[in-house]
């Protein structure tokens, strides 16, 4: 008997032996019998609402054990007789979960649905993505037949921008009848998340948790020392129990036993005292300091290059001396290479561990890095079980696709108990990886971002290099949810009694700004719902415009705009009169100083625009030299490690970016492309290659060398250098489009007039008055735009949607009928399409861009509708593989130049233009060429291309299901498909 339990008296004995009856009756009782640990306060408050017919909002830290909710609700649905879905953001998450599903229940009651495999569609329990959901909501699928609970894990996926408003649409669309179990990371804003929920799904409990079950320690990693971010360790689990206690009235059941004090997550998140009391570290405080006084020395200070090169010699001196980081405050001994990060945290025990590089490239050249400094992790006999694992996963691959695959080089850094995790390995390869680091065997995986997604594959620590990512249009610093997030894989619930969260020191580091990210555990999340052109036809379908319109201003997006307006009035009565005192600051005795201060900014706007163009242009031409060059001629590189004169060896006709191969002085052969050049690049001259030629011969490299070297002496002899030929032709007026640019040039011309015949030009203080007038310019247009805010925040997301019903309107997709607007045959179709470009896919079916094309030309042009390259680089659009292609693609180009006007006219966000990058490796792999020869002069890796592969045969079983197409497409649309599916495409497991 326990000591609590002899404090009692024999009536509190009988009380709480009948109080364990009662609970073990319950559903929850019989769940709970069957988990292997105690459960935790919030997983027991939230199954109870559940068991009570409400549906739930869980926000919990990463690694609390909210899905224990979900499987409850799993649990009730078997036991009721109904079906439960169960919703994840990706694939890997899905098999996952439907693993782990079907080894509790049995693979009889469990299914997956991941839009390319079906596993026992209809079984009780069915794991899917959550577009398959929606898409079964839109199809008014059988299945949903006897449904009882939708599991939404990772629900703050829905503040994604690219793919959030699917989760909105299921929410809103699910009948009412079904119970929502929302399970999110830890939002500053559950509580308002929660109260839309309430209001769309009915009754919803908000469960929110700060606790986390394994404590996190904060470090920083300076050269090899371990630092505490913190600079004390005082208990901050009391201020912890006292907030716990102030929000719910009595703490978590069990949750502080034996926590270790001092950890900067166990104090409230978001809260100002966190960071008061929580000081940070002055050793890394004075470390700062003492880099930026030297960096400022560097660039700025006086006294000579010898009292720096002294300062510079004894920096060195002590960091190669151990001691603590800061001492002296040098830069040369605060970053260690990768191996040694490595080797330092294996020397503390805190392996296995997840350093996170945002970069494909980095991750694999960190492996690399680790291999070639003779890193080894693992015993022999956990390299067997890994070899085993390995050779296992590569059985079904063919021998010549190996190489191409960089098979070799992954087993080794695998059999060494390293590896790297990122979208563009093949998802053979990334399954095989996570199931290696879940088992212990790989000690070391370098992961970008997506690692930290969902998948369950936590580590004893992280790391993290550096606290900026590049988000797909700039580099931006990573948020304060993007570090709990990342840090919150350190620590194995079970295994780990703590978790380590380091963070690289890096010139420029603020430990404040870093302290400030681990303190604060929350991030708001905002709704990223846009209706679409597939959304608003489906809803127009189902329910009739107004009835559809009237879903929509249910949406949280319109939801917090209606919340949000106070406050954005509140801001602009603010700046009002900000500029006020702008405007009085920038007053011109001589004149206007406004109106001096706009045509200083439309001249500066308009030449910002001129070079813009120009640039553009001149890239355009330097793409189209490099793809007109042919095999023979003589070029001149006049920028980068290749400048000097080269003869082509190959052309690069059909690639995006060209770039052909040459062979230069030295004998080297290498590829030159726009990085190599400084513009345009036209051949000097030319000569015969021979038929014989081998680059791989020295001797035939050094004979083609000798006659570059003669005929460009030739070519100087003649009257032509090679080194400033066609110089002349690179002025900035010749990279300009004609007539445009020649107005913009007059524009300019007209505004430097009307500057220097201005009044206020002559004033001495106009500087001054311009300093004032720029700060009231910028604050005016952040003022209109909060204004416009305002203004059209009422009913946002139900105008959008108005305006999307008149471009379909406008197409025929919506006909007026006796009861309003009705689905034509040519809506039906587009119901059917899913995706980024669904509108001009359907354009494109009706236009007939796919009625004169065989099967492997429809593969190559459904990935103009699939594809986007991850950057915005418009090149020229390569030569098409047939003229029948061609054709089609000349369908589709007008389709989306008509659609972009048209969105134009109604302020629709644009449709993306369409992508060619994929047409050739897409069409080479439909043609059964090898998967070498398909990837060879593109940079996709091979885990992207089966990626998009499988996007593409997503996108062409859509195509065979829409209605009324001919007999004739359909089959060669499953045609195509057969066609794609060999190789990597076959083998490769279902993941992203």
């Amino acid at each position: 008997m326990s000591e609590a339990a002899e404090s009692m008296s024999p009536a509190e004995r009988y009380a709480a032996a009948a109080q364990r009856r009662a609970f073990a009756k319950t559903e929850l009782g019989a769940f709970s019998a069957t988990v292997d640990f105690p459960l935790d306060r919030f997983q027991k408050d939230a199954c109870r609402a559940l068991e009570a017919g409400k549906g739930v909002l869980v926000a919990a830290p990463t690694g609390a054990g909210k899905t224990i909710v979900g499987e409850f609700a799993v649990h009730l649905a078997l036991r009721q007789g109904l079906k439960a879905f169960y919703t994840t953001p990706i694939k890997a998450l899905s098999n996952q979960k439907y693993a782990e599903l079907a080894a509790v229940h049995g693979a009889e009651k469990v299914g997956l649905l991941t839009g390319d495999t079906t596993i026992n569609g209809e079984a009780p329990v069915v794991v899917m993505t959550t577009e398959v959901l929606r898409n079964m909501l839109y199809a008014d699928s059988d299945t949903l037949t006897g449904l009882g609970y939708v599991v939404m894990d990772e629900v703050h996926y829905l503040a994604d921008r690219f793919r959030g408003a699917v989760w909105e649409e299921v929410i809103i669309h699910l009948p009412r009848d079904v119970r929502l179990v929302s399970l999110s990371a830890t939002v500053s804003n559950a509580e308002e998340f929660g109260a839309w929920l309430d209001t769309v799904r009915g009754e919803t409990e908000i469960i929110v948790s700060e606790h986390r079950p394994v404590p996190l320690w904060q470090h920083v990693l300076v050269g090899r020392e371990l630092v505490d971010l913190f600079a004390t360790r005082q208990s901050f689990d009391d201020l912890a129990d006292a907030h716990d206690h102030d929000r719910e009235a009595g703490g978590t059941e069990g949750a502080d036993d034996g926590e270790p004090q001092g950890r900067a997550d166990a104090a409230p998140s978001g809260e100002a005292s966190v960071n008061e009391l929580t000081a940070v570290n002055p050793e890394l405080v004075e470390l700062g300091r003492r880099e930026t006084q030297q960096l400022y020395r560097g660039r700025f200070g006086h006294g000579g290059r010898a009292r720096r090169r002294e300062e510079r010699q004894r920096g060195e001196k002590q960091s190669a001396r151990p001691g603590r980081p800061g001492e002296g405050g040098q830069l040369p001994g605060t970053r260690a290479s990768r191996p040694q990060v490595v080797q330092s945290l294996e020397r503390r025990g805190l392996l296995p561990a997840i350093d996170f590089i945002f970069s494909r490239a980095g991750c694999d050249a960190a492996v690399q890095q680790c291999l070639d400094a003779g890193l080894d992790l693992t015993s022999p006999e956990e390299k067997a079980q890994i070899t085993a694992a390995v050779d296992e996963s590569a059985t079904d691959i063919p021998s010549a696709d190996l190489a191409v695959l960089g098979f070799w080089s992954w087993r080794d850094g695998l059999q060494r108990g390293l590896a790297a995790h990122h979208a563009g390995l093949l998802p053979t390869f990334k399954e095989t990886v996570e199931k290696l680091f879940a088992a212990g065997l790989v000690k070391v995986v370098f992961a970008t971002e997506t690692l930290a997604l969902g998948i369950n594959m936590p580590a004893r620590s992280v790391l993290i290099e550096k606290l900026e990512k590049f988000n797909g249009e700039a580099h931006v610093d990573i948020t304060a949810g993007e570090y709990t997030q990342l840090t919150g894989r350190a620590g194995r619930r079970g295994i780990d009694v703590e978790g380590h969260a380091v963070v690289q020191w890096r010139p420029g580091l603020d430990p404040a700004a870093l302290a400030g990210l681990a303190s604060r555990r929350t991030y708001p999340l905002n709704s990223s719902f846009r209706p679409t052109y597939n959304m608003s036809i489906n809803l127009v379908a189902q329910f009739g415009r107004e009835r559809a319109r009237s879903i929509l201003e249910s949406s949280f997006a319109q939801f917090q705009a209606d919340r949000s307006v106070v406050g954005l009035a509140r801001q602009v009565r603010s700046r009002e009169e900000s500029l006020a005192g702008y405007e009085k600051a920038m007053t011109c005795h001589l004149g206007d100083f406004a109106e001096y201060s706009r045509i200083r900014q439309e001249l500066s706007d308009v030449e910002k625009f001129a070079s813009r163009e120009a640039g553009r242009a001149r890239r355009s031409m330097t793409v189209d030299s490099l793809a007109r060059l042919v095999p023979g001629d003589v070029v001149e590189i006049g920028e980068g490690r290749l400048s000097g004169s080269a003869v082509v060896l190959t052309s690069d006709t059909n690639a995006r970016e060209p770039r052909p191969q040459v062979l230069t002085f030295d004998r080297n052969i290498r590829r030159i492309g726009l990085h190599d050049i400084d513009g345009p690049v036209e051949p000097v001259t030319r000569i015969r290659i021979p038929k014989s030629f081998d680059a791989k011969r020295p001797k035939d490299r050094r004979d083609l060398a000798t006659s570059l070297r003669h005929a460009v002496e030739r070519a100087r002899i003649d009257g032509t250098d090679a080194r400033t030929a066609g110089r002349g032709r690179r002025s900035r007026r010749d990279f300009a489009f004609a007539g445009g640019y020649q107005d913009t040039e007059r524009r300019i011309t007209e505004l430097r007039r009307q500057l220097r015949s201005h009044p206020c030009h002559g004033c001495a203080e106009r500087e001054d008055h311009a300093r004032w007038a720029e700060r009231w310019f910028r604050l005016r247009r952040e003022t209109d735009r909060l204004v416009s805010q305002i203004q059209g925040r009422t009913n946002t997301t139900a105008k959008t949607f108005d305006r999307v019903c008149e471009v379909l309107e406008s197409y025929g997709c919506l006909v007026k009928g006796d009861a309003g607007l009705e689905v034509s045959a040519a809506g039906q179709q587009l119901r059917r399409i899913y995706g980024d470009k669904d509108m001009l896919t359907a354009l494109a079916l009706r236009g007939g861009a796919f009625d004169d094309v065989d099967a492997a030309e429809i593969a190559a042009l459904a990935s103009i509708l699939v594809y986007q390259a991850k950057r915005e680089e418009r090149g020229l659009t390569p030569k098409m593989p047939s003229v029948s292609l061609d054709v089609a693609v000349d369908v589709v180009l007008r389709e989306w130049s008509q659609l972009e006007d048209a969105e134009e006219q109604h302020r629709l966000q644009r449709t993306a233009e369409p992508d060619f990058g994929l047409v050739w490796p897409i069409y080479k792999w439909a043609r059964g060429r090898d998967l070498q020869n398909v990837l060879s002069g593109t940079d996709l890796a091979a885990g992207d291309f089966v990626r998009w592969v499988r996007q593409v045969i997503d996108l062409l079983d859509q195509l065979a299901d829409v209605p009324g197409i001919e007999p004739r497409l359909r089959r060669l649309c499953n045609e195509a498909i057969g066609l794609l599916r060999h190789g990597v495409v076959a083998y490769s497991a279902v993941s992203e």
